[in-house]
């Protein structure tokens, strides 16, 4: 049975950046595909939250901050696993800008996320050394949203950290498998689902929203 949003539903949208697009810094293959099929579901809800990474140049989970190291290798950072990433969205940067294809004039929020130079951020609600709070779990209580359907970029990192912190905080999550693309590296994909589906987000289609 279709799911019809709620005024107490909000649609999030993850990282729709330059950088993660096709020729950007860190692209997410296919992810520019999506934008069409996030646009309509955008017009469903009345609540719309946007994501953004949004990097200093020196940050610590650029590979090019630390000698010899390359992308995509895995290091220990004080806070735990850290993938190194090729520079991307640098704050004031065109990669870090949110697409110019986004129709979402009634989204009420842009969270901004990874300014710290310190410690990466996948989660819209907290940062990776999973102690730093973002204020995005307070702003949904206060405006008793109590659903949360996301798509965006990409699935296995920040899609699926921010829906098992939501989860965490008793929110009821959905991922709108369709309208995400995964990088999957390390077995990050089938992973980051085996994890969404033990800790109770639910997975759904597009179609499923209506």
């Amino acid at each position: 049975m279709p799911i019809t949003p709620a005024r107490d539903d909000v649609f999030m949208v993850v990282d729709l950046q330059y950088d993660f697009l096709p020729g950007g810094n860190l692209a997410v293959a296919g992810g520019d595909e999506i934008i069409p099929l996030v646009n309509r579901l955008g017009r469903l809800f009345d609540n719309v939250i946007l994501t953004q990474d949004w990097h200093p140049a020196d940050h610590v989970s650029f590979a090019s901050n630390h000698p010899g190291a390359t992308p995509f290798e895995m290091i220990t950072l004080p806070y735990g696993p850290q993938v190194l990433w090729p520079d991307h969205c640098i704050q004031g940067s065109r990669g870090a800008e949110l697409h110019d294809g986004l129709e979402l004039p009634q989204a009420q929020l842009v969270l901004r996320k990874g300014y710290q130079e310190t410690v990466d951020s996948y989660s819209g609600f907290q940062e990776a050394d999973r102690r730093t709070r973002t204020g995005l779990e307070g702003y949904l209580r206060e405006r008793q949203l109590r659903r949360l359907f996301l798509a965006g970029l990409a699935t296995d990192f920040c899609v699926a950290w921010t829906a098992l912190d939501a989860r965490a905080a008793g929110f009821e999550t959905y991922v709108v498998a369709d309208a995400t693309r995964p990088i999957d590296t390390h077995g990050s994909l089938a992973k980051a689902w085996a994890d969404m589906e033990a800790a109770g987000v639910r997975r759904i289609a597009a179609a499923d929203l209506a």
